[in-house]
């Protein structure tokens, strides 16, 4: 097990890169269904007060860092996290292990086409690749019986080794949560709006802006009308969440 921190009472595993990659192996090897988070700011924010969100975190088997500020507030607190993994980089360097090692894989989610478009460059991009579905359920699914029970049999059938699902957060964990022990998948994972990158729908941040910490500013460019209030506004809460953090522990210390 890995050692784990605190931000914002939000457990962040403190892995490297290899060391997240080597536990996907073993938790495939084992068969059994799991499921891991990629905390984010929009996350720590969400948390402090949806505990439907939260119960998603004390069953997941690991949570990486998804964003360079939640190393700043790592490094802040005086834990540091030693990188930082993010689920839009995952989705491409799963499928580069996944070509290797011949594990299969169910794209679920997106906005329409995005999962099909994004299997077909993933499999040209990392030849021998094994996307075994795709699905873009209708918007309002998870509330509806037999939509859930068609897209549980659609990945039972598939039988994947890793789940993608890209419904965007608190969503894509709430399904997972909920529906993990029917699908019965080794791994599952919310990947927000990778399928997007992946499919070319979305241009992606330069990665100098990835490495700096601004790759929210370029998805604010990108989508000003649906993303503004959410970086803005709402994820503007994430300061004080960490300030408070950092005084408790002075006072305790």
């Amino acid at each position: 097990m890995s050692a784990r921190i605190d931000i914002g009472g939000v457990p962040i595993d403190n892995v490297t890169l290899a060391e997240f990659l080597t536990r996907c192996e073993e938790l495939i090897a084992k068969r059994e269904p799991t499921y891991i988070i990629t905390p984010n700011v929009d996350h720590i924010v969400q948390l402090q007060k949806n505990s439907e969100f939260r119960r998603t975190y004390d069953e997941s088997v690991l949570n990486v860092a998804d964003g360079v500020p939640l190393l700043w507030a790592a490094k802040f607190l005086g834990t540091p996290l030693k990188e930082k993994i993010s689920g839009s980089d995952l989705l491409p360097i799963l499928c580069r292990v996944a070509s290797q090692k011949g594990f299969r894989l169910f794209f679920m989610g997106g906005r329409p086409g995005a999962a099909e478009l994004s299997a077909i460059n993933l499999c040209e991009k990392y030849h021998g690749l094994q996307v075994v579905g795709t699905y873009c359920p209708p918007f309002g699914f998870e509330k509806d019986d037999v939509e859930n029970e068609k897209i549980i049999n659609l990945i039972q059938e598939a039988k994947p080794d890793i789940l993608f699902v890209g419904l965007g957060a608190p969503k894509q964990e709430n399904w997972i949560y909920r529906f993990r022990h029917r699908y019965n998948v080794p791994i599952s994972i919310g990947i927000g709006a990778s399928f997007e990158f992946a499919a070319g729908m979305v241009k992606r941040a330069p990665r100098w802006m990835q490495k700096i910490g601004l790759e929210w500013f370029w998805r604010v460019l990108m989508e000003p009308g649906r993303l503004w209030r959410r970086y803005l506004v709402d994820d503007m809460q994430f300061f004080p969440i960490v300030f408070k953090q950092k005084l408790a522990q002075k006072k305790h210390s």
